[in-house]
Order: C-alpha cells, then structure tokens, then sequence
C-alpha cells in the first residue's frame, strides 16, 4: 500500500545546500564544470532546478494535467515503427512465435527502461543533460542523447514529407499510380493485378518467360515493372542511380519538407502547456484512422490468410540469434528510448505524479498497438496476395517499402480508392508528426535547460533557428539520390550500435553511478512506495547484459546497408560511422575530459573517479533542499 508522505519544508536556504555540496566536493579537490552547480529554487513538489541568474527568466512550466503527459508519452511511443517493422518483423521471425522474445524484451528492457526514464526526470525536473549531475562521470550519456536527437530529427521528418506529397497526389477523382500512362512510367510497366491476364511462354531461346504486353511488344516476365513502384521511384522519388548521382533537388519534396518543419515548429514552440493540447489530437486521431482501416481490411478477400500469417506461430525460428535481435532494436526504438525525450517529458510532472503507473500503462499501450496495427496491415496484405495471385511472402514488405508500395497498391483494388489512400497517409503523417515534435521536445529541453539563462528568455526564436539548420541539413535527403543518404541515416545515427551503446552507459550509469537503491528511495519519495524489486535486477543485470551481448553481436554480424540491391561506396558508410561515433565518442570523451580537468597528479586524478560517478549528495538534498550529514549508496 502506498504509504502518506508529507514534504518537510526546507529549514536551510538553497544557497546554504550548495555551499554545503560544494565544500564537500572542495574538501576532496573534486573539480566540476560550472554547469554542475547546485544553486537551485524550490519547484514544484521540492525539486531543486537550476538557479537563474537573472531573476526575470520565464520559468520552465510543466504539465497542465496528467492527461497531457500521458498523451505526449503516447504520441512519442506510438509511431511509424508500430505501423511499418513491428508486423513485418512478426511474420518474418515466427509469426505469433516472435511474441515470445518481443514480450520477454519489453519485461526485462523496453520498460524497465522507459520508467528509468521518465521517472528521473520527473526526480530532477531537468532535461537530458542537466540530470547528470547526480553522476557527473556520466554527464556524456546526456550530450549523447542530445547529438543523437539531433540526427533522429534530421532524417524522421523526412517521411512526414513523404506522406504529404502522398496525400496530396491522393486528393482526387483516382490515385495517380493505377495506370500506366503517366510520363514517369516505362514501357514496360503493368499492374501486378493485371499480370495474371498476360499471354506468358517460355522461350528456349532465350532461357527465360516472355510475357506479350499491349498486344505488341514481348519482355522477359522479370523485367516488367508496376505502375506502384515506378511512381515511388521515378514520380514521387525521383530516385537517382545511387549514393555518388545526387543530381538535383525534388523539389516537391522540399516543399513538403518545410511543411512539415513549420507544423513541428508551431506545434512546440509554446512550450509543454501548449505541446500537452496538441497531442490530443495528433496522438488519437491515428486509432480512430487505424480502426477504419482494420474494419475495412478485415471485410476483404484474403484477409483471414492474412492475418494467420501474421500471427502463424513457427517454434523453430526461435533457434535463430536475429530473431531475439530484432526484438531488442524494435522495443528500444519504438518506446523512444536514449533520445532524452522521455527525461523530458517526464520533467514537466509535478513531483509526486505516480509515473510509475503511468509507465506501465504507456508500455502496455504501445505493445498492444503495435500488435493491433498487425491486424490491419496484413489483413490489406493478404487481400494484396489474393488480388495478385502471389504468396504473401512475396508481397509484405517492411519500412518505407510497406508504406509506400504494399498500402497504395492494395488501395488500388478498393472503391473509392482516393478516400482510401487520404485516410492511410493522413494516418501516417499524425503518427510520424506527434513522434516527431515530441523527440523536438526532448532536444530542446535538453538544450535549454543547460544554458536558461541564454535560451530561456529567447526559446521561440532558438527553436526556429535550429529548426531551420535541421532543415537545411535535410535538404540532400530530398535530392533525387536522397533515399541512399535516407538509408545511411537510418542504418547509422541513431538505431542499432549507438542506440544499444547510449542505453548500456545509461542503465549502468543510474544503477551503478548514483546507486539503484538511492534511485529507489527517490521513487518512493515522489510515488509514496517502493516498486517491486524486480525493476532494480532488471537495471542492474538483464537490461545492461541484453544490451552488451546485441552490441557484439551486431558488430560480429555486421552487414553493410544496401538499397534496391544497389552497394553504398566507402565514403558513405565512413559518414554513416562518423554519426555514430559523433554520439558514442560523447560518454567516454567526457568522461576523459572530467578526469583531465581535475588537479594533482594522473595517480590523483584517477583516484578521483568515485567521488565524480557518485558524489555526496542525497535524496533529501535534492528534493527539500536539506543538507544531510550521511549518504544513502548501494
């Protein structure tokens, strides 16, 4: 039962809490950066925050209600990845078999790690960087996350610009890439629902199938194109021959690429009261989308074949090692985790929300949909599969390529197929959008919070500055050889090695640096109990253990990147490390540098690195602003 608490009004002023803090840390010729200051006010619920020097700073703000933060948690949680991998990554790995390791990842990482999260952020009512004062050692884990944020929001927002030039071409009396007509398309273009209709022969000659099209012309059966495809590629696209043929912009891309910026823009530059009201719509709307579509897919030819492949279990896959790895990287990346987001919006909570039932109930929702969004995509898949002749194997497909030719190409075969096809991309660019300026949210936060008295005051012009710089570094993305740079992205700066390397130091940072048990007294300060012990095994053992064995593995496995068949030179894949490594290199580069700057000798120095992971101060110091006489460690 939880237990009543009451805050004890601080008899000490906040000045005499650092003095105290900071004669410690003298007494041990501790040297830290000036931004590890804890001068701070009393704010919300007794959370010390950074002290301004200009007294006139707007304050932070914070959450008008707990619905808000709740629904911002959900709109970051719930995006393209439950949508576009996490079914397509079901039916490839055992169908309902992949539940097994997807829901054994989500106990013993996905959540213990989205409560770490978002419950010390709630502790500390800071952002991402500023956090790690509890752990200076660790500060790097913070800029980690900002520099990784920084790359997410570069390249994510890129599919919102997909889905705009989509649902605009949509708007209409029919879809633009049913025929084969248009100026972008081959003559060797048909529908893949036509093809079963053609006059095909084997020619010895030839050693291949031949296929008749438009009663004149004869092509082997492998070259023919679809009409679908060739609009993604050559109209909407307008692909290029690979990574070194960047040709020029497309430049209703760019158009639909501003739009997006400036929606983000506005959607968080008022601040999280102004964010918390967006969300309700952008964060909702998409079920009430998703619902439609399901009825609708489950009323279709072939929708039960369908969704028994989906769910089909297959025992035997589990043997396989990329099975469980897949599970691992689509739970860290669709909870949106070691992006500081999370730390984010959990710091605009008034100190004793219960974000531990909040967590729960976010992760169960973010499963949930992604095993709900199944159900509508492979219903439409198996619909494809019955339309087209072909085993459902050889028409589901993952990523942009579920979106972007499954989907369209299943809208051909419904009445009122413009409607259809609004529907479905109006879905997407919601989903994307909130999972968007949410992650925004977290950047700025972040960035913010470091420096207040510089940003603070000028927040709505900071944030369109960047916005603006985000924009301009985007714009190759857009280019007719955007999609190989979209790719590279991607692959690189901000899932697999890194994201696996930042939670690692992040989990292993709050476990073993500031302490899981003093962590767990700082839950049961801010919720009035303790969680079940299961969540302090998890952050000390399984969660870190998972992530160190998924790192070698990928490294032992690694496979280069490829699109459309088509290798990436040298040069690209040494950008694609550079952004990896522009986020990893952050925890040990500080960490180094926080030794460097201390005084005395390397033997002095090194002795020093206790005192810099955990340093002398305890949980009642930071929440009343009491200075106590002993710490409470693990």
């Amino acid at each position: 039962m939880a237990e009543d608490r009451s805050v004890q009004e601080p008899t000490k002023s906040n000045e005499d809490v650092s003095e105290n803090y900071t004669d410690d840390m003298e007494k041990k010729d501790i040297v830290l950066p000036t931004s590890f200051s804890l001068n701070g006010v009393k704010d919300g619920g007794g959370i010390l925050v950074s002290k301004l020097e200009d007294e006139n700073v707007p304050e932070r703000g914070e959450w008008a209600n707990k619905f808000d933060f709740i629904l911002s948690l959900v709109g970051l949680a719930i995006g393209l990845g439950n949508v576009w991998r996490f079914p397509y990554l079901c039916y490839k790995n055992g169908g309902g078999a992949f539940l097994i390791p997807y829901l054994l990842t989500v106990i013993l990482a996905g959540m213990p790690m989205f409560l770490l999260e978002a419950s010390v952020g709630q502790f500390l009512r800071i952002g991402g960087i500023g956090i790690w004062k509890i752990t200076p050692l660790f500060k790097g884990v913070g800029y980690a996350a900002a520099v990784m944020s920084a790359w997410l929001n570069v390249y994510y927002i890129v599919v919102l610009a997909w889905a705009i030039f989509y649902f605009i071409v949509s708007i209409g009396t029919d879809i633009p890439w049913r025929e084969c007509n248009n100026w972008w398309n081959q003559e060797t273009c048909i529908s893949a629902y036509a093809r079963k209709n053609l006059t095909c022969w084997d020619d010895h000659a030839l050693n291949t199938t031949v296929c008749e099209l438009n009663q004149s012309h004869i092509f082997p059966r492998e070259s023919l194109t679809d009409p679908v495809r060739e609009f993604w590629e050559r109209r909407a696209l307008q692909v290029s021959s690979g990574l070194n043929d960047p040709r020029g912009f497309q430049w209703e891309l760019v158009g639909t690429l501003a739009a997006a910026w400036i929606v983000c823009y506005f959607c968080i530059w008022k601040g999280v009261k102004w964010t918390g009201k967006v969300v309700y719509f952008t964060a909702l709307f998409p079920y009430v989308l998703l619902t439609v579509l399901l009825i609708r897919g489950i009323t279709l030819p072939g929708a039960k074949e369908g969704i028994m492949y989906y769910l089909y279990p297959e025992l035997s896959k589990l043997a396989e090692p990329i099975v469980w790895i897949d599970a691992v990287t689509q739970i860290f990346f669709s909870y949106g985790l070691a992006l500081g987001t999370l730390v984010a919006l959990g710091s605009y909570n008034k100190y004793h929300n219960n974000v531990y039932k909040d967590a729960m109930i976010v992760c169960g929702i973010n499963s949930t949909t992604s095993f709900f969004a199944g159900f509508a995509i492979f219903s439409v898949i198996g619909f494809m599969a019955h339309e087209q002749g072909k085993p459902i194997s050889e028409v589901a497909e993952s990523g942009p390529g579920l979106v972007f030719l499954a989907y369209p190409s299943a809208v051909m075969q419904l009445p009122l197929s413009p409607l259809w096809a609004c529907l479905f991309f109006m879905m997407i660019i919601f989903l994307g959008l909130d999972s968007q300026f949410c992650t925004m949210e977290g950047f700025f936060t972040a960035i913010i919070d470091e420096w207040p008295a510089y940003l603070r005051p000028r927040k709505e012009a900071f944030i369109a500055v960047v916005c603006f710089i985000s924009f301009l570094i985007g714009l190759p993305l857009v280019s007719q050889g955007g999609v190989f740079v979209f790719e590279i992205f991607n692959f690189y700066a901000a899932s697999h090695l890194s994201l696996l390397w930042l939670i690692f130091f992040e989990c292993v940072a709050i476990s073993y640096g500031y302490g899981v048990d003093r962590f767990y007294d700082a839950l049961k300060d801010m919720i009035g109990y303790y969680p079940t012990r299961w969540w302090k095994f998890c952050w000390c053992y399984f969660t870190p253990s998972i992530c160190f064995f998924v790192f070698w593995f990928y490294i032992i496995k690694f496979t280069p990147p490829t699109y459309m068949g088509i290798e990436y030179p040298l040069w690209g894949h040494i950008f694609g490390a550079f952004m990896a490594l522009s986020s990893m290199l952050c925890i040990p580069g500080y960490m180094i540098y926080l030794v460097w700057i201390q005084e005395g000798t390397w033997t002095q120095k090194l002795a020093k690195i206790g005192e810099l992971a955990r340093p002398n101060i305890s949980i009642e110091e930071i929440r009343t602003g009491q200075p106590c006489n002993q710490t409470t460690s693990v």
